[in-house]
């Protein structure tokens, strides 16, 4: 795929391209799950996640959909620690907890920082809690949050790509300076970082989305984080659903998932997971996809490469990369 485009990508054409948003409740959370995860002690335990309602993140980024479930104003001071109790009263116990606000937690227009304290309250007897911020909204905040915290916290933050012409064109308003510089100064401060990375974001072939994303892998654990969470692009915002009919996208292959995901690994520079959500999405082959799917959710527990699957389309898709 080409690089090239006729459009002006930008938030009005990213905006005007969406569908409609999910009916959600300033006051519930829309969504909660507990999922196993290895720690960085080596162990495998139950991870509770928190989907909170808030307002939509002020950054319009082109292959986000988390707008779905967001609100068009800000919850009301009080809403946030309010639907983290509700969450906590239905889940089970849990020691690691994520707190997934559709957004950045440090957006003041999203969690008010008059409910840090609060919040910090409620979360005190986890031993992990991890949040969620766009690079550019790292400041003195973080460390005022951890300290009312009191138990190691882990921040969340979206490198997507190290390839700085399609990192332009995601509409993600940052550089991969600033995400370093983040990443230097929350590490400086004793706080442990994740990074997201997308796996063929537009305009990309398949070959360059495997090359791109490895290579941001190799950027994120040199600029010192400690985790990393490969995410094959989807459909299904509008606006990636344009590129697709354009020619300019197309869903990432569960192979080249799988692939990213042995370097990674490989690399034994900190954890590696590939998220298995909707893996139907990218596997053309049903006879292999539930052994695909356990091998990856066995690599992200593990952190071992695991026994290669045997199929046929392993056939079909070397002569699709060569």
């Amino acid at each position: 795929m080409s690089e090239k485009t006729d459009l002006l990508i930008n938030d009005q054409w990213i905006v005007a391209s969406r569908g409609n948003k999910n009916p959600v409740d300033p006051l519930k959370p829309y969504g909660w799950m507990v999922e196993k995860e290895r720690t960085v002690s080596g162990s495998i335990e139950d991870t509770g996640i928190i989907f909170l309602t808030n307002r939509e993140c002020p950054f319009h980024c082109l292959m986000c959909d988390l707008w779905k479930n967001t609100t068009d104003e800000s919850v009301p001071s009080g809403a946030i620690p309010a639907q983290i109790e509700q969450a906590l009263s239905q889940m089970p116990d849990v020691k690691h907890l994520k707190l997934y606000n559709s957004g950045s937690f440090f957006d003041n227009r999203a969690v008010p920082m008059v409910d840090y304290e609060n919040i910090a309250s409620i979360l005190k007897d986890f031993e992990t809690v991890i949040i969620e911020s766009h690079p550019r909204l790292i400041n003195n905040k973080c460390l005022d949050f951890r300290n009312m915290l009191k138990t190691e916290l882990q921040i969340a933050l979206g490198l997507e790509t190290v390839n700085k012409k399609i990192l332009g064109k995601l509409n993600k308003l940052m550089t991969i300076d600033d995400f370093s510089n983040s990443v230097s100064f929350l590490t400086k401060h004793d706080i442990n970082t994740r990074a997201f990375i997308l796996l063929k974001p537009p305009f990309l072939s398949e070959s360059e989305g495997v090359f791109w994303a490895e290579r941001s892998l190799d950027f994120a654990f040199s600029s010192g984080v400690e985790c990393c969470t490969v995410i094959p692009v989807r459909a299904g915002n509008g606006a990636i659903d344009l590129l697709m009919n354009k020619g300019d996208f197309s869903l990432p292959d569960i192979h080249s998932l799988e692939e990213v995901l042995e370097y990674g690994i490989g690399l034994k520079a900190g954890r590696v997971f590939a998220d298995t959500w909707d893996l139907g999405l990218f596997s053309t082959c049903n006879k292999c996809l539930y052994g695909r799917t356990d091998r990856l959710i066995k690599m992200n527990l593990s952190q071992q490469i695991g026994t290669v699957v045997e199929c046929e389309c392993n056939k079909e898709r070397r002569t699709f990369t060569e």
